[in-house]
């Protein structure tokens, strides 16, 4: 007899390997019950508390104990989802909320809506930046926002750039396309093709430019430190005697890394001279902005990085002082010959077909050293159309004028000293204790006292202040001033709780 016939409409099972190929395998209903449970959860704990002065910075717990309250281990079976869910809940309670108002430990701070939403977006559409037809919104704003951003360095004839995954990896660029620049046959020959190349950078650059040397195989004995002044800014006529020493030493001396807000200090370089300096020995010059660019949108202190306009690469870093999110970071070239495509391009024909039905010119991906590269320029793009030009320049200008005020009080308070006046939001002072205050005037007395303090504030949850021992200075905090939600009320918490946590040393 005929077997029965199969109900209309239903298909014969397919198997393949003993799998079954019919239908998808995901239960749409029950991973959007799963987002609907996870969304109010991730907002109130991560974005409402999480930027409450009321609530703690941190919930400090050691890695032994923290590996036992997460239970980090990965077995054969799936939890259900209220498990899932509060491994969500402590991940959240046990991270440190970085968008929080008294958390002033890195050169990042705060919660923008708007480029949150923005993470939002790009994290739930998951997209890869090398080709316009997978991604053409994120190209587009993309490149809409590296040509204001150039438009504001001053290259009055334009330039190229690309977002990197780190202000570290723009530096690396920097090295790699200068010297390309310098050296084109590189990209063939490799480094056996080379002369001794030297490249520059002063004493209180940040360590990621011998990183690069060492990365690239120039070799960090050929990056020549140059001294910087009291203030921690490059001296000019020392990086010219450096240059005029590489070349005595029959070396190739290619680029400078001058630096536009160091690290620590909030020092910077002074463009200008390094500028005349580079003109004259034709050298590559890159300035690592990925700190103190924000300055560039304030038409009150724009004029620290004055010279910047004369620079061949800049690296820019707006989650920092503007608060786009982590990460998104600029580097930018003075270029219009496709420099960036000359000296990284592999012409992979599975993505960079060019008999493509549209301009191919949008396929930037190419540019960069990565295949796979996330959208990092559209939470940036959205939230400056939010608040414009005009709410960043006001962002920039605010957060110097707090880190004036914590200079001034410091100055009034028993047992606070500044370490220098700050030229940017960088506020670097000890605290010394009564019993410390009248001993022989000398910080080596001082260094116990910041990483005490800081121990102290971690445990209790009350806020987080980074510290840090400099050349010959011991150990002084580094307050950082970033977040619109900063209050005078907090610079004043933050110099009372130092002294409540560090008042019995």
């Amino acid at each position: 007899p005929e077997p029965p016939a199969e109900p209309k409409g239903k298909r014969p099972p397919v198997l393949v390997d003993g799998v079954t190929l019919n239908g998808p395998t995901l239960d749409i209903r029950e991973a959007e019950s799963f987002l609907r449970d996870a969304m109010p959860i991730i907002m109130e704990e991560a974005v409402w508390k999480a930027t409450d002065v009321k609530e703690k910075v941190c919930e400090w717990r050691s890695p032994e104990q923290l590996k036992d309250l997460l239970d980090l281990e990965l077995r054969e079976g799936g939890e259900a989802h209220p498990q899932i869910l509060q491994r969500c809940r402590d991940a959240i309670r046990y991270s440190v909320k970085t968008g929080h108002p008294r958390f002033f430990n890195q050169l990042y701070a705060g919660m923008d809506p708007y480029s949150l939403v923005g993470r939002f977006i790009t994290e739930a559409i998951n997209p890869s930046l090398y080709t316009y037809e997978v991604a053409p919104v994120f190209l587009l704003t993309e490149e809409a926002v590296l040509q204001k951003m150039i438009e504001i360095i001053g290259w009055q004839e334009g330039g190229d750039g690309i977002f990197s995954p780190g202000g570290s990896v723009s530096n690396m660029y920097a090295v790699n396309v200068a010297r390309y620049h310098h050296c084109p046959d590189v990209k063939v020959l490799g480094l056996s093709a080379l002369p001794r190349l030297v490249m520059f950078t002063s004493q209180e650059c940040h360590y990621s430019v011998a990183k690069a040397a060492a990365f690239l195989g120039i070799g960090t004995n050929n990056v020549y430190v140059i001294p910087s002044d009291k203030r921690g800014k490059m001296i000019p006529a020392e990086f010219e005697k450096q240059v005029q020493r590489a070349k005595d030493e029959g070396a190739l001396p290619f680029m400078v890394n001058a630096t536009a807000g160091t690290t620590v200090l909030g020092a910077f370089d002074p463009l200008e001279e390094i500028a005349d300096i580079c003109e004259r020995h034709n050298l590559w010059m890159h300035v690592d902005a990925c700190w103190g660019g924000g300055a560039l949108m304030s038409k009150k202190h724009r004029y620290l990085l004055q010279g910047i306009h004369r620079a061949n690469s800049v690296a820019w870093n707006p989650h920092k002082m503007l608060m786009a999110g982590l990460q998104c970071c600029a580097f930018m070239v003075r270029d219009k010959t496709n420099l960036l495509q000359r000296c990284h391009s592999a012409q992979a024909s599975y993505l960079f077909q060019q008999d493509k039905f549209y301009d191919v010119s949008y396929d930037t991906g190419d540019k960069s050293i990565q295949c796979s590269r996330k959208p990092d320029a559209f939470k940036f793009w959205l939230m400056w159309k939010a608040i414009g030009t005009k709410g960043l320049e006001e962002r920039v200008d605010r957060a110097l004028a707090m880190a004036r005020y914590l200079a001034e009080e410091i100055k009034k308070r028993d047992g606070f000293r500044l370490v220098m006046e700050p030229e940017y939001t960088n506020v670097c002072f000890w605290y010394i204790p009564p019993s410390l205050r009248d001993m022989a005037d000398g910080p080596e007395f001082w260094r116990n006292v910041a990483p005490v303090v800081k121990e102290r504030m971690m445990k209790k949850g009350s806020m987080m202040v980074g510290y840090q021992p400099h050349g010959d200075k011991a150990n002084f905090f580094r307050q950082i001033i970033i977040s619109p939600q900063v209050s005078r009320e907090d610079m004043d918490f933050l110099l009372d709780q130092i002294h409540s946590l560090g008042m019995d040393l």
